[in-house]
């Protein structure tokens, strides 16, 4: 297996693409200046939002049905690993990143909720596509951070620099809103695809051996990131992936119980509930009534 690239500081993958340390908890950085370079796979100990300019090819992070010429982000948390392994092939990066450390937004807001921006846990097919205008709005946020490094750290800096990133990231969460509309084509299905993996799922014996459907086997069996599957089910039904899988498990549930041959227990361990009384506390919790109490109201 070959090593993994690990950049830990700002001013190591700035001294890596050829661009001064102005800052050293964040950078804008231009990758144009970066020497041709073989493929590698990278590990970062920063956010990282990349800013491809052309089509495909240069940073090598997946070429998955992209909409817009004029550019596509892609976002990378703390720890994540990214690109493929050296393969002998040499590029010339292109684009613009801008990369910050947890440290430079201790303590602010945007640090408070920083784990409210799901994108960047998604995965690099999950990219997000900008319209020619979007990708202005983005530049412009860019510019004003790239502005604030360029005139030097004073006492206005880390606020002015971090209201402009959380400024970005918000912008990117409406683009990606309008992402989930525009490309109905490449999510269309998707929840009906949800809707009969747990019909099967419910079918067979998997929730008396796997127990009961999490979202993270759901969003995997369809081939989507965690994060990215969660949001696309809140966006196409106005509830959480979790709170729909308790749905169809709630209906799965009464079917069964109209069965008076099977006791209350027995359908619970057919349902992937390792305790009975654990089936029975949700379905109060959802349906308003025990299992017993249904039954017998049915």
């Amino acid at each position: 297996m070959e090593d993994v690239i690990k950049f830990d500081t700002i001013g190591q993958y700035n001294a890596f693409n050829n661009n001064e340390t102005l800052h050293p908890l964040v950078s804008v950085i231009d990758l144009s200046k970066s020497e041709i370079r073989h493929n590698a796979r990278q590990n970062f100990g920063f956010y990282t939002v990349f800013l491809k300019e052309i089509k495909c090819g240069n940073l090598k992070y997946g070429c998955n049905y992209y909409d817009y010429e004029e550019g596509t982000l892609v976002f990378i948390g703390p720890g994540q690993v990214i690109g493929i392994e050296n393969n002998g092939e040499y590029f010339q990066p292109h684009g613009t990143a801008l990369i910050f450390h947890p440290d430079l937004i201790k303590g602010t807001a945007l640090g408070r909720h920083i784990q409210d921006y799901s994108f960047f846990s998604y995965d690099i097919h999950e990219a997000l596509h900008l319209s020619e205008g979007e990708r202005k709005v983005i530049f412009d946020c860019i510019a004003k951070i790239k502005f604030e490094l360029e005139h030097g750290i004073d006492k206005h800096s880390k606020t002015l620099i971090v209201t402009n990133i959380e400024l970005l990231l918000n912008y990117c969460v409406r683009f990606y809103d309008r992402q989930f509309i525009t490309r109905d084509v490449a999510h269309k299905g998707i929840l009906q695809r949800f809707e009969d993996l747990l019909t099967e799922y419910f079918k067979t014996d998997k929730p008396q051996n796997l127990g009961l459907p999490s979202v993270t086997y759901c969003a995997e069996q369809i081939n989507l990131s965690t994060n990215y599957f969660g949001d696309l089910i809140k966006k196409e039904t106005g509830k959480s992936a979790q709170e729909y899988i308790q749905l169809k498990l709630m209906d799965v549930a009464k079917e069964k119980i109209f069965d008076k041959n099977k006791s209350v227990s027995e359908i619970a361990y057919e349902l992937g509930f390792k305790y009975p009384q654990h089936f029975t506390r949700v379905f109060k919790q959802r349906v308003g009534y025990t299992p017993n109490e249904y039954r017998s109201l049915n």
